[in-house]
């Protein structure tokens, strides 16, 4: 946890003594009374934290912040829904490595019933999200959104953008590798990626007619959350950003 995050409705309260983040400042970083840590506010500013007092109950916090943060420049994956734990890997790794949105979709060779998990229904996966932010030691949350088809998630994403890349992963029809692939440091980018089993003919189709070009990872064929990262980090190195 290299920086501890707040709710704006947070701040003006004390933080329970059971929530994990005191556990952690008390038994991990070991603050008392006048002793300070690194903190932020969920998509807002960082600053510092000065520990005011510790009960059996609760600790009382100040705050004091710096300038909110710039906007991170956009990243944008689709993907189609996958299994549950790695559904977890993805929501805190791809916001550890600076996507700004998800969009988990169904896809045809996708498993609807993942869309059932207690992952989503127990407002875990923005748990996850919070882990991958504090990480990064950045306070920004991407957005996520579940349940579209990609038909639907198309129209909704390509409809508010225009001449940003559009990149599709794909083991079967994809000329090119992506560390091939031009990308302007400034512009803003979406990838998407199939589920487990990858894209349908009708999916490819699709992708295509809403301009995305499709691109590989090699011949070595990768676990979905894996070939998301390795992506990210072509992409976000490519843009200058690592």
């Amino acid at each position: 946890m290299n920086l501890i995050l707040f709710s704006p409705a947070e701040i003006s309260r004390p933080l329970p003594r059971s929530d994990r983040r005191a556990i952690h400042l008390v038994d991990v970083l070991r603050r008392g009374p006048g002793e300070t840590f690194d903190a932020a506010m969920i998509n807002g500013p960082r600053g510092k934290a000065t520990v005011r007092s510790i009960t059996p109950e609760a600790i009382q916090l100040d705050f004091a912040w710096g300038p909110a943060p710039s906007p991170a420049p956009e990243l944008t994956l689709l993907i189609g829904l996958p299994r549950p734990q790695t559904a977890r890997d993805i929501l805190r790794d791809a916001t550890t490595l600076g996507a700004t949105a998800l969009h988990f979709m169904l896809t045809e060779k996708g498993d609807p019933n993942y869309a059932q998990s207690r992952l989503w229904s127990t407002g875990e996966w923005e748990r996850q999200l919070l882990l991958g932010a504090e990480q990064a030691f950045d306070s920004r949350i991407p957005a996520v959104v579940r349940g579209a088809t990609l038909s639907e998630t198309l129209a909704v994403v390509c409809a508010t953008k225009s001449s940003e890349p559009r990149i599709a992963l794909d083991n079967y029809e994809a000329a090119c590798p992506l560390s091939t692939l031009a990308l302007d440091p400034g512009s803003p980018v979406i990838l998407a990626f199939g589920a487990e089993r990858g894209w349908s003919a009708t999916e490819r189709l699709q992708l295509r007619e809403h301009g995305f070009a499709f691109a590989h990872l090699g011949e070595r064929v990768l676990r979905t959350e894996t070939a998301i990262l390795a992506a990210m980090v072509l992409v976000q190195a490519k843009r200058g950003l690592m």
